[in-house]
């Protein structure tokens, strides 16, 4: 029906309708901080992340030349530092997270040449699910200031991606994408004081996609 409305070429028998494939590569998380003065009271918190490897395990299907959905799992592994400091008393705490995040998600797809095209770049916007588990890691130190412990978070997420298919052989393409995924901010929360910035994970990822 969305084809035909649109005036747009339905997919042929002769190609290929249903693919799925596997990304691999880099994610990058947002950092957030927060500082209240109330003289002579200062107080002051940060987290900082490092660069960490992600997977995308995704399927999906092709409408006609332009419009396509897509489900996707992904998973993201990050370090993270977080610290507080506060003066007057004087109070600190810095403690090292190992985070991952497991991500379920829909999207819609679209292209901008035909599916005859051996180049096709795409843009995607879809939604889910980002499930965020935080365990502590041995570095730590603390005075005044209770450190956070391990902490799980659930939420709905807004995702963004541009890419581009390029077909590499008969029924396979290799497929570049730049992805952001934003949800709210549990990282932020176990700050002391809390942070104010939404939770982003940038990733380049770099991988192929078979087509049935």
């Amino acid at each position: 029906m969305l084809s035909l409305t649109l005036g747009l070429p339905v997919c042929g028998a002769d190609q290929s309708r249903f693919f799925a494939g596997g990304l691999g590569g880099i994610d990058a998380l947002s950092a957030d901080g927060k500082t209240v003065l109330h003289p002579p009271a200062l107080s002051a918190s940060s987290y900082k992340p490092e660069n960490g490897p992600t997977i995308d395990l995704l399927a999906g299907v092709h409408w006609n030349d332009y419009f396509s959905t897509q489900v996707d799992y992904l998973w993201n592994r990050n370090d993270a530092a977080l610290a507080s400091l506060q003066a007057l008393p004087t109070a600190f705490y810095q403690q090292a997270f190992s985070i991952r995040q497991y991500s379920g998600l829909a999207s819609l797809l679209l292209y901008f040449r035909q599916r005859s095209s051996w180049a096709r770049p795409f843009l995607s916007v879809g939604t889910g699910v980002v499930c965020l588990k935080a365990v502590p890691t041995s570095q730590s130190s603390s005075n005044g200031i209770p450190r956070p412990q391990r902490f799980d978070s659930a939420a709905v997420a807004l995702h963004v991606a541009v890419g581009i298919d390029l077909r590499v052989y008969r029924g396979w393409a290799f497929r570049y994408s730049f992805a952001e995924t934003a949800r709210s901010n549990p990282i932020s929360a176990q700050l002391s004081p809390p942070g104010d910035r939404m939770l982003a994970s940038f990733r380049n990822l770099f991988g192929f996609v078979k087509y049935f």
